[in-house]
């Protein structure tokens, strides 16, 4: 897929997903999260299904998802004065290398960067979240088997 035929990035709530469009999310999901890193925790959290939860995604050239993340909001802080959660940041694998992560986060912070946001990046992607203007507050912690920083960005 050439950078200039990428796809928009779709972005919807859980009422306007299509039994299609939730498959290949679950589907990208799984494929990377337990059967590549084998994450040993349950990928299905009941947040997807929240009315405030926001999906946002780049289609691949094939009906699948070529990338995805989530964003949350939570009511209670888990830091500071971040109650918006992005997370479940995941690319698959045919569709790695093209800045599509990136292109996400991106989308969030357009949308979202008013408002403090909080993550749990695994540890050796931070740059990533870096990037963007999270930093690492605390300690490293194991979710899911694999190594995990918080990452904090401040509302601009």
């Amino acid at each position: 897929m050439p950078l200039e035929s990428i796809p928009a990035i779709v972005q919807k709530t859980w009422n306007e997903l299509t039994t299609t469009e939730l498959y290949e999310i679950i589907k990208l999901r799984t494929d990377v999260f337990f059967v590549e890193q084998r994450v040993d925790e349950s990928e299905l959290d009941r947040r997807d299904s929240e009315p405030t939860t926001e999906h946002l995604w780049i289609p691949g050239e094939n009906g699948d998802v070529a990338a995805y993340l989530r964003v949350l909001r939570d009511e209670v802080a888990e830091y500071g004065d971040a109650y918006r959660l992005p997370g479940r940041v995941v690319v698959g694998a045919a569709y790695r290398g093209r800045g599509l992560a990136q292109r996400l986060l991106a989308r969030v912070v357009e949308i979202h960067g008013g408002e403090s946001m909080l993550l749990h990046s695994q540890s050796y992607i931070q740059g990533l979240y870096a990037a963007f203007d999270f930093i690492a507050v605390g300690e490293e912690f194991t979710e899911g088997g694999i190594p995990h920083r918080t990452m904090f960005r401040a509302a601009r």
